[in-house]
């Protein structure tokens, strides 16, 4: 499970068997974004599945930044990285693998009674099962157990043992179930008053059903930039519907379910909901 002294020649030879490789830094975390791409304002990078449209050359977008070009790894934009870097991750969707990161021996017997064998592993809390195929990543779908795929990096320990095998629909099972439905925000969401005295310029309850609908699905056909997205349909919403008292909390509960089936959590889209009321001045 040791990992060689030279990152760089382990992503090279990783990459060179098609597996999208990215350093990672101390603590197994990426790198983070640069002053250009900070907060991922840019989009992300373009060359990975979902990623969005950023050109940056350097390492700073994690999961989408894994790569296998070789003359990309081996870039004086990356070498800083490499320099620093504790560990080699990859990106398991884009190499077309899942990753069920079992952390606990719960979890892995949980997996052994489950989930048919497949190669296998070990991590220093636990092991990794890797399957071919693609899935929605989603933690904690059970206790201890994470699913890696795409979207997502896992840490690169090593071939493991085993014949690996097809991605089983159990696992896929388990990050619909954990998606659908979205569980509540845990926080208290302000939903703006109306304008005292205003009279309200929706004519009709379609028109205020049309703009949730839509919002609805600009957050659903959203494949990169999720963030951004939530947070920019959130203000135009706000800055449609949001001074005349017609926006309830039934309509602040449907766009934060469609958001958290992309993968947010409550507290991305309270805060997102707060941020947007915040620029409008509501």
């Amino acid at each position: 499970m040791s990992e060689t002294p030279y990152p760089l020649h382990t992503a090279l030879s990783l990459a060179a068997s098609g597996v999208p490789v990215l350093p990672l830094r101390q603590g197994k975390v990426p790198f983070g974004n640069c002053t250009r791409c900070a907060d991922n304002a840019c989009g992300g990078r373009p060359n990975m599945k979902h990623a969005g449209s950023c050109t940056c050359p350097r390492t700073c977008h994690g999961w989408a930044a894994a790569t296998t070009k070789p003359d990309v790894l081996t870039s004086r934009e990356w070498a800083p990285a490499w320099a620093q870097a504790a560990a080699v991750a990859y990106h398991p969707g884009g190499a077309g693998l899942t990753v069920v990161d079992l952390d606990n021996p719960d979890a892995i017997a949980w997996a052994s009674r489950t989930l048919p064998s497949t190669q296998t592993v070990a991590t220093t809390r636990g092991e990794h099962w890797i399957y071919r195929g693609t899935v929605r990543s989603v933690n904690g779908v059970r206790d201890g157990v994470d699913i890696k795929s795409t979207m997502a990096y896992a840490r690169w320990l090593g071939p493991g043992t085993g014949t690996m095998a097809a991605l089983p629909d159990a696992v896929g099972a388990l990050a619909v179930s954990r998606l659908s439905p979205p569980r509540p925000a845990p926080c208290a969401v302000a939903v703006p008053a109306g304008v005292r005295g205003g009279e309200c310029r929706h004519r009709t309850p379609a028109y205020l059903e049309r703009g949730i609908a839509m919002a609805e699905q600009r957050i659903a056909e959203a494949r990169s930039a999720i963030h951004a997205t939530v947070y920019r349909t959130f203000l135009a919403v706000l800055s449609t519907h949001g001074r005349c008292g017609c926006l309830t909390e039934a309509h602040v509960a449907r766009l934060f379910a469609v958001a958290q089936s992309k993968g947010e959590t409550a507290r991305h889209c309270t805060d997102a909901w707060n941020n947007a009321r915040t620029t409008l001045g509501l």
